[in-house]
């Protein structure tokens, strides 16, 4: 792996994932933070019940939100991909890979767990109210399950493409490095959310907030300044 001159297609390749970190993040942000930590009442199903057939459309919009996050993460992963194809293209594919695992994943699991108790609680059931949000709150609790898994794709991809940003020198090293101990964080936020299920959310946002400022600042600086190579 040597530097390499940078084409036009990888600079174009470059601002798309630039453009993607930071629209993936903000999709993100809207569907975690502005809606479900006001509508998922963690260990009180009727509350959550109650949050979501009053704030439905909101709960809809959250959940498209995430179904357009998941299919810009193929385009960001694909845009890395270009833009590495020529320095290692084993390891670009390899993170392409888990990339895309974490979309299909996330798209698969996690936004249709998400979907069903809207199905539940619109269906025609002979469930009485205990049991139906019983399954409300199983569907989400497969969900939050999901998303660890999807964590650690992420942190898994993101770790071996922010490497090949080191090794390739195409954006400052400080940067990239910040980045790698960013999605190695990811990796183990997640494996501690396995085998901690009862994790508290002050420990959960210690982890996702240097990820989130990391994202953003090098969507930007992608999307603004693109790439070079370095000597």
């Amino acid at each position: 792996m040597t530097n390499a001159m940078v084409d036009a297609t990888q600079q174009r390749a470059a601002r798309v994932a630039g453009l993607m970190y930071l629209v993936t993040m903000m999709l993100g942000i809207f569907s975690v933070n502005f809606v479900e930590s006001d509508i998922i009442v963690p260990e009180n199903s009727a509350a959550t019940v109650s949050n979501i057939m009053a704030n439905e459309l909101l709960y809809r919009m959250a959940v498209a939100g995430e179904i357009m996050m998941y299919a810009l993460v193929v385009l960001l992963a694909w845009a890395l991909y270009e833009l590495f194809k020529t320095i290692n293209q084993s390891l670009a594919l390899l993170a392409l890979l888990w990339r895309l695992a974490e979309a299909i994943i996330g798209g698969g699991l996690t936004v249709i767990s998400g979907l069903v108790p809207l199905l539940l609680l619109h269906g025609e059931t002979v469930l009485e109210a205990e049991h139906l949000q019983f399954l409300v709150r199983v569907f989400l609790d497969v969900r939050g399950a999901g998303l660890d898994v999807v964590l650690l794709l992420i942190g898994l991809g993101g770790t071996i493409f922010l490497y090949l940003f080191w090794v390739s020198r195409y954006i400052p090293r400080i940067l990239a490095a910040w980045g790698i101990v960013t999605y190695l964080s990811m990796i183990l936020l997640s494996l501690i959310s396995i085998l901690t299920p009862d994790l508290s959310d002050s420990t959960r946002m210690a982890f996702y907030a240097p990820g989130g400022l990391f994202e953003i600042i090098f969507g930007l600086w992608l999307l603004i300044k693109g790439v070079e190579a370095r000597q």
